[in-house]
């Protein structure tokens, strides 16, 4: 590598330039191949500098280099001049008509150098971060290569979408922040430590009205939203909430990414005076409902179709996670999928909409209660621990006349003729050996299993360990303190000693040593003792069924839920059951069966949504199926009938009006 015999960028102004194994000379800021000269390959012995007739070219004489391929972790020189080449339309392609005065000093920074060098390092930086980004999703989560060679299409569209390379856009930006202030406003001195520096006509810095129209215009956000959306043009099962997740533990290079950047596109520079942690360090995380929507935006600005998300890969690993039988359930889920074709499957720019796996999970749902036909018949009420004395629960003793009262809130419908006849069900896999009241209890047990909880907030140690590395990264003494080192040594080893003091050596002991002293008076500790055996009595009268029910009653409740009591009039045990959601004082309140609720909270959870939204969702794509199977057949009938010519059938038979008769055919 050389220093390009102190020659100065032409985009950035860089004095220095590397010779590239392709024959060309690249910037060794901004990676721009320099257009003024090329390697002859001539010996090393023979370097000089000529300027022959071949149109102003200046070349240069080093010796043979062989060509080797470049890595990505080199700059993208071609990348960024295919992007210039697009938005520079009125470049004529001659080039310099001049020799490149490389003697020359230093020179005063202009206007133009401002803000190229604060765009086109912005731009560099937040692919940077893409591209970290995508080598963590290859590398940490097994995600598939092909998303490292897209990148490049879809980052370089969208750039030229923004317009941010377009000649007048410095002046556009200075002139907007101008005509933002209304009235009669004093002009600010400039600050004589940024005198140098462009000013508009209020005295405001022009570096800095730059870099917030294009931290506006491609916010750092943007890089998790092209991340997302690599995943989904690949086919992956990636969710926003993964997103999301790892971007919040750190293991998704965004919040310490500005490190990396700063490595690669060099410090600050005179006419990009803002450091690498005010540019490229974000403040939050983007919101999960935030991702989906954003990816969308973006692939609409640039002209891209998506498809629908990987409903199989996704929908696996969802009963995985739940631990439900996927060689059973997931065919099925599959078919309804593949009838369906519901849109809520396809991003939207939407950002209120219902997320895509909360349509997911909605199939899922209607195949679980569909095959294990989990319709408010008391399976799970079943499969609770029984009195042993065998008495029933004082809550199923109402059964009967509450009956009439949950029937009100619910409607019967049949959806049996499509997607649930005799068969419909041969073709389905040996199911598995878990019955409908196995599949409720075992998802109830693994209920509090499914907290999707992060490592950062284990123990202290990790937590401490995640501020270091992640939320203070690159927070450093300004000049070596050993007396500060000392005590965050002896502060660490002050946390160790007193983890190991706490530690409890018996259940007992431990129990003793946290007990706090309360200064009761009398009324209040009759009250308190009077109350404690109130709810004795209560709670020892209660059979370990009716506690049960009594948790789940509660639990429903603090989420609007109504709970019903199971069924017992059942008239048609084989028709699937609708539940209706009433709105009372402006809110909306569900009445479910336990059954049902098990298995929606679990879903809900698995999925990060609420219970309710995830309620919500299931309505909605219960009355896309009965608006289906109400319709098909009219939408059947009134299909055009069309004809189809083959060289292999008689001519004279496909001419007619009427259809041909497909018996003469030896098929």
């Amino acid at each position: 590598m050389t220093d390009g015999l102190g020659l100065e960028c032409q985009v950035c102004g860089f004095v220095g330039l590397d010779d590239g194994s392709d024959g060309f000379f690249y910037c060794q800021r901004c990676g721009s191949q320099a257009d003024g000269i090329r390697d002859t390959a001539v010996d090393d012995d023979e370097m000089l500098l000529t300027k022959e007739n071949v149109g102003g070219i200046v070349q240069r004489r080093v010796a043979v280099v062989k060509p080797e391929p470049l890595s990505q972790s080199q700059p993208p020189s071609q990348f960024w001049k295919t992007l210039r080449t697009q938005e520079n339309d009125d470049d004529d392609g001659v080039g310099p008509t001049e020799p490149i005065d490389f003697g020359r000093g230093p020179r005063t920074l202009s206007y133009e150098d401002y803000y190229s060098e604060i765009r086109m390092r912005y731009v560099m930086g937040v692919q940077i971060m893409i591209e970290l980004q995508v080598k963590a999703l290859v590398e940490k989560f097994n995600v598939c290569p092909i998303i490292v060679d897209m990148v490049e299409p879809i980052w370089l569209r969208f750039v030229a979408s923004t317009k941010l390379f377009s000649d007048d856009w410095a002046d556009e930006v200075i002139n907007e922040s101008e005509s933002q202030v209304q009235g009669e406003t004093e002009a600010v001195a400039p600050n004589a430590k940024h005198k140098s520096e462009p000013h508009n006509i209020l005295g405001k810095r022009s570096v800095m009205i730059w870099y917030r129209s294009v931290s506006k215009t491609i916010p750092l956000p943007y890089s998790l939203a092209i991340s997302f959306l690599l995943c989904h043009l690949a086919r992956e099962p990636i969710l926003s909430t993964d997103i999301a997740k790892w971007t919040l533990e750190g293991k998704l290079p965004y919040f310490t990414a500005f490190l990396e950047i700063e490595k690669q596109i060099g410090s600050p520079t005179n006419a990009c005076p803002l450091s690498s942690s005010r540019m490229f360090r974000p403040l939050h995380c983007i919101s999960i409902q935030k991702l989906e929507s954003l990816a969308a935006s973006i692939a609409h600005s640039i002209g891209l179709e998506l498809p629908p998300v990987n409903f199989y890969g996704i929908a696996a690993r969802y009963l995985g996670q739940l631990s439900l039988p996927v060689e059973t359930i997931l065919p099925h889920a599959s078919r309804i999928y593949e009838w369906s074709m519901p849109p809520e499957l396809w991003l939207s720019g939407n950002e209120f909409r219902l997320p895509t796996r909360a349509c997911v999970l909605s199939i899922l749902i209607f195949s679980i209660r569909i095959l294990y036909k989990i319709h408010g018949f008391g399976k799970w009420e079943k499969g609770l621990v029984k009195r042993k004395d065998g008495k029933e629960s004082k809550i199923l003793d109402k059964t009967a006349e509450s009956e009439s009262e949950s029937e009100s809130e619910c409607k019967m419908s049949s959806l049996s003729n499509n997607l649930v006849s005799e068969s419909y069900d041969k073709r389905l896999p040996k199911q598995s050996n878990l019955d409908d009241t196995e599949i409720l209890l075992l998802l109830e047990s693994k209920y509090s299993q499914l907290i999707d909880t992060s490592v950062v907030g284990r123990d202290l140690e990790t937590y401490l360990e995640y501020c270091k590395n992640v939320v203070f990264a690159g927070v450093e003494l300004s000049f070596e303190d050993h007396e500060e080192d000392q005590i965050i040594e002896d502060l660490w080893n002050y946390y160790h000693k007193e983890e190991e003091d706490h530690k409890p050596s018996s259940p007992s002991s431990n129990c003793g040593s946290h007990k706090r002293p309360f200064d009761f008076s009398e009324t209040n500790v009759k009250k308190l003792k009077k109350c404690k055996d109130d709810n004795d009595d209560r709670i020892s009268n209660e059979t370990q069924k009716e506690k049960a029910i009594r948790r789940m009653i509660s639990n429903m409740e603090e989420k609007r839920f109504c709970y019903i009591p199971p069924r017992t009039k059942i008239k048609r045990p084989d028709d699937y059951l609708h539940y209706t959601r009433k709105k009372d004082d402006g809110n909306y309140t569900y009445a479910s069966h336990a059954d049902y609720y098990i298995l929606l909270r679990s879903c809900a959870r698995v999925g990060r949504l609420d219970v309710r939204v995830m309620h919500g969702a299931v309505l909605s794509f219960e009355r896309r199926l009965a608006w289906l199977e109400k319709n098909i057949d009219q939408c059947v009938k009134e299909m055009p009938s069309f004809q189809v010519s083959c060289e292999l059938c008689p001519q004279d038979d496909m001419n007619g009006d009427e259809s041909m008769d497909f018996s003469k055919l030896n098929l």
